[in-house]
């Protein structure tokens, strides 16, 4: 029988799935590699208050040597995401995408296809990388796949996703014939694709704080996500292969606990469920009787370390293999997903990924298990809690390190994008790396989010 909490074990890589437990039938730098960059105060105040059980666990998965080690990795990697969200910006239409390398250093690279550009580049004590293509020409390319796979499938070429540092998408399919099927519907250039070989056939992973079990129906259970408000009602973000609007919840306790409020899948994997006043929305995710910190929802960078918690399989820790990728289930295709090298289960789904203090998204779907290792998918939180007009349940509701609210278009509660625009106390600033904006983390305070045009 599935139990709510379960020992830790080491994560990989390996087939694919949407991950809940069904209990019927069915679907379930330019510095050398060896020198950390000088930490910001912006950074390390990110990362202060992440929770010793994610340190831990990112010292077991990742091979670190201390919990030490594992903190400066997170500042080193935030410092690293706040000069690629600047350098994107500075970029402009000829960036081709970042990512970070290196246990200690974080070392950051980042690409584009004006060659102009790379001393700009290592001024910024980044890598410069010349690529062939921008990272609209290849956003532009896995969209055309998107669209070919809605009309025609791609059950044989189940996962294809932006991958920046080969600056190519890359399909992954069992059968190539599949992957040439659907790169010819898509019209997309031959080019920008590259074909790899792999055995993994997606399927969705069926099995108020992160991680916890929930039961839908009575008849399977997944995984809380994070914890969510919306107005005066409180809840939590999950994934939508879990339950369709109307579904009934238990809590873990098998206690009443609510219901599905909307939910998406396939095309995106995402859901909310509100709770009973019996529940009550924390800003923690759980790990073996203790709580971790969810601080913010700053999405962290392709390479950067990230944990996930879940009902059947506990902490688990890897790295973000890609962002914007897209994975066909027996249901169908859903896009956007973020890759991760982290291990899950059935019954894992729904639940929390996390780097650091941030919530980065919640499980989707995923291939092996947690003794041999896994891929998995996660839908990233930002456009979840967008698209259903939530606010993350964060340790810094109310009034954070900065001035107060101020005048201007900035604020809290709004998702922003990288490059979307605001005004703040007559300043005009830039969004430099994603996230959902809390009291005190203005624009003015808040240097590692934005940048004054």
């Amino acid at each position: 029988m599935p139990h709510r909490h379960a020992t830790i074990a080491c994560a990989a890589a390996a087939a694919v799935g949407a991950l809940a437990l069904s209990l019927l039938p069915g679907t379930a730098s330019a510095r050398p590699a060896d020198q950390a960059a000088p930490s910001s105060a912006a950074a390390t105040l990110r990362v202060a208050d992440t929770s010793p059980v994610v340190l831990a666990a990112m010292q077991r998965d990742l091979g670190l040597s201390s919990p030490a080690q594992a903190k400066q990795r997170l500042i080193n990697e935030a410092d690293a995401g706040a000069i690629a969200g600047r350098l994107q910006q500075s970029l402009g239409g000829d960036f081709a995408g970042a990512w970070v390398s290196g246990a200690d250093s974080a070392t950051l690279t980042v690409a584009t296809a004006d060659r102009s550009e790379l001393a700009a580049i290592t001024a910024k004590g980044a890598r410069a990388k010349l690529v062939p293509h921008t990272l609209a020409e290849l956003d532009a390319a896995k969209a055309k796949l998107d669209r070919a796979a809605v009309k025609s499938g791609s059950v044989d070429a189940p996962i294809w996703s932006v991958d920046v540092r080969s600056n190519t998408v890359v399909i992954h399919a069992v059968k190539k014939s599949a992957a040439q099927k659907l790169i010819s519907a898509s019209g997309v250039n031959s080019d920008l694709v590259r074909v790899e070989s792999t055995t993994e056939r997606p399927r969705p992973l069926y099995d108020i704080r992160g991680g916890d079990a929930y039961y839908m129906n009575g008849s399977g259970r997944c995984s809380v996500g994070f914890a969510i408000t919306r107005g005066t009602t409180e809840g939590f973000a999950t994934a939508g292969h879990c339950g369709r609007a109307g579904t009934t919840t238990t809590g873990f306790n098998q206690v009443s606990q609510g219901s599905f409020q909307a939910s998406t899948f396939p095309g995106r994997d995402t859901a909310w469920v509100a709770t009973n006043s019996n529940w009550k929305a924390t800003p923690f995710v759980a790990s073996q009787g203790q709580n971790v910190q969810v601080a913010g929802s700053t999405q962290s960078a392709v390479g950067a370390s990230i944990c996930r918690s879940g009902s059947t399989t506990g902490w688990h820790c890897g790295t973000i293999t890609r962002h914007n990728t897209s994975v066909t289930y027996p249901e169908g295709t859903i896009s956007g997903v973020t890759q991760t090298t982290v291990c899950a289960e059935p019954g894992d789904s729904g639940g929390s990924y996390i780097s650091g203090s941030q919530a980065q998204g919640v499980t989707s779907g995923g291939s092996g298990d947690c003794r041999s290792g896994g891929t998995t998918f996660h839908q990233p939180i930002n456009p979840l809690i967008q698209g259903y007009g939530l606010t993350l349940k964060t340790t810094t509701d109310g009034p954070g390190p900065g001035p107060g609210p101020g005048e201007g278009t900035w604020a809290a509660g709004t998702v922003y994008k990288a490059g979307d625009q605001v005004t703040y106390n007559g300043g005009t600033y830039r969004c430099i790396q994603p996230h959902q904006a809390q009291p005190g983390w203005d624009p003015v305070s808040a240097p590692a989010l934005w940048q004054r045009v």
